[in-house]
């Protein structure tokens, strides 16, 4: 469980992720500090300070800061912390996550008045008309989709030339996961799928997702791209894959468990 406003000493013993407008401050050996509170010589007092769990039994904190960045090659995204360790990405992720909610509800969506910290929970209530705001969370789906020992591969508008991925969407409202799989295959590339099988998930701090991941049959349809959302799709080889996501990341794991299954 999170617990938010902390106080720590001096000597408080942790692992510290310092938090400023997304990004995480390392220290010199590129690494999320480690140590006693007062090595970290921050330049300002944390706004927020909470415990997010912890790494090989260390407790890990969140220190919300606000000051100036004068050293920006210290502070990266919670991405470039994908090879440190699945905890520890697990960790960042959830720190900027936290950050991130604290400091956009500090005012009431219902009414406007200033919103406060509730006690026992990490929770933001008003005070006012009573409205009550938990961390966000947004559900996405991957989907790995198989055909003929090839799998399909896509370009988004916001990818790099050259680098490609599964397919991955939003689920909407009232819409279960194999829902919007089903439904973000058929928008992005117009086909259809079958024998949708659950891999996994991980979190997503981009800011606030979760990543919920399947493997789908071919079942129909020619590749037609969705204008606006997806430059280039088509059928690869297992065997010949062009640039995709990481072994870190949920895509990646995907991708290496079809060419698994299909001994490639």
């Amino acid at each position: 469980m999170i617990k938010h406003s902390l106080n720590v000493e001096a000597q408080s013993y942790g692992c510290w992720f310092v938090v400023n407008r997304g990004r995480i401050w390392l220290n010199k050996a590129g690494q999320v500090p480690v140590g006693e509170y007062r090595e970290l010589t921050l330049s300002a007092e944390p706004e927020q300070v909470c415990l997010l769990g912890q790494d090989n039994d260390v407790n890990a904190y969140l220190l919300i800061n606000h000051d100036q960045i004068t050293d920006d090659d210290h502070w990266v995204s919670p991405r470039e912390l994908l090879s440190a360790g699945e905890s520890i990405f697990e960790l960042a992720a959830r720190a900027v996550q936290v950050a991130l909610f604290l400091q956009t509800h500090r005012f009431c969506g219902q009414c406007g008045s200033a919103m406060n910290l509730v006690n026992w929970e990490l929770a933001m209530l008003c005070n006012k008309c009573g409205h009550r705001c938990y961390p966000r969370i947004a559900p996405c789906v991957l989907v790995g989709i198989l055909h003929n020992d090839q799998i399909l591969l896509a370009r988004s508008s916001r990818h790099r030339p050259g680098f490609y991925s599964i397919l991955a969407g939003f689920v909407e409202s009232a819409e279960t996961l194999e829902q919007a799989a089903v439904r973000e295959v058929k928008e992005e590339v117009g086909i259809d799928i079958t024998n949708l099988r659950y891999v996994g998930s991980q979190p997503w701090p981009f800011p606030h997702s979760l990543m919920t991941g399947f493997i789908a049959d071919y079942a129909g349809g020619d590749i037609v791209c969705q204008p606006q959302e997806i430059e280039e799709a088509g059928w690869y080889s297992l065997n010949a894959l062009p640039q995709v996501p990481p072994i870190e990341t949920l895509s990646g794991q995907i991708i290496a468990q079809i060419q698994q299954m299909t001994g490639k």
